[in-house]
């Protein structure tokens, strides 16, 4: 069975959806992913879209069910790189995705969750002191 990876990136889980949905892989993911946030016990997940060109209303409602799902088991949910396509048909379909947080990018998103959990900003570029 087709699934979509996720993975453990320090305190957050990462998920990028490199294929177009369909009713069932959104389906099998929100299985995956509310049973992995439980099991890591992670506070915060990242899901980048950039890749998904098309969005369809069975589609925005999981995107909603995952982020209300992952607020229920203490974990706040960002959604990435949606395309301006993909934006004005959720408009259009009258999808709010309400509770949904998005951001433009990963690096933006991830911002956003370490400002959200109260985490130290992530430390960038360590160079030798000589």
């Amino acid at each position: 069975m087709e699934r979509i990876p996720i993975l453990q990136m320090g305190e957050f889980l990462l998920v990028t959806i490199q294929v177009e949905m369909h009713d069932r892989l959104a389906l099998t993911l929100q299985d995956d992913l509310t049973n992995r946030i439980v099991k890591t016990g992670t506070r915060g997940v990242l899901i980048d879209i950039s890749c998904l060109e098309i969005v369809d209303s069975f589609i925005g409602r999981i995107l909603g069910n995952i982020a209300t799902m992952s607020r229920i088991l203490d974990a706040e949910t960002v959604v990435v790189g949606m395309q301006p396509a993909v934006a004005i048909t959720l408009v259009e379909l009258g999808l709010s995705l309400t509770g949904v947080r998005t951001a433009l990018n990963v690096e933006q998103g991830m911002k956003f969750l370490r400002a959200s959990l109260r985490l130290p900003p992530e430390e960038g570029g360590h160079h030798a002191k000589i």
